[in-house]
This record gives structure tokens, sequence and C-alpha cells, in this order.
């Protein structure tokens, strides 16, 4: 798939690139792809912490869901054996 689907045949792109350099002259192209190098550098890394983020407060809720279901858990536990064990004393 041709990314500069305008362009059909070389003497076209040569075409583009003159006059990009006529505009810009060829000092400030350099600066401009650099410019636009970092502006793409910068995007990633705040997609990779955002996604850093995502991850930490999944992280935290799941942690926070399992303490809730382990407290949960411990307090039915000790019902059951508080309810056996006053079973036994009325036998007793």
């Amino acid at each position: 798939m041709n990314t500069l689907a305008f362009v059909n045949n070389p003497v076209m792109l040569v075409a583009i690139v003159a006059l990009v350099l006529l505009l810009f002259g060829g000092q400030k192209i350099p600066e401009m792809m650099k410019g636009l190098g970092s502006g793409v550098k910068e995007f990633k890394k705040g997609m990779s912490d955002t996604d850093d983020d995502e991850l930490r407060k999944d992280k935290e809720a799941r942690a926070k869901a399992e303490e809730e279901l382990e407290k949960e858990v411990r307090a039915r536990v000790e019902n059951e054996m508080r309810t056996e064990r006053e079973k036994r004393e009325k036998v007793n």
C-alpha cells in the first residue's frame, strides 16, 4: 500500500522534495524532523503512562476486592465455628 497515494511516479516525488527544500531550506528540515520525532516520542510516552496508570488502578481494585472477600470468608468461618461451639455446649 502506497502511503503517498497522490505520488504516481518518481518525478512527482522529486518535484515535491524540491518544493519542500525551496520553501523551508536545507537547515530547517532537520530541525522540523527532530521536532516531529520528539513529539512522537512524547506521545508514545504519554500513552505508555496512561496504560501504566490503568494497570495500577486495576491492580489496586483487584487487591481491595480480594481483601474484602477474605474478610467476608473469615467472618463466615468464625460464625460457623461459634455456632458449632454453641451446639456442643448445649449438648453437654
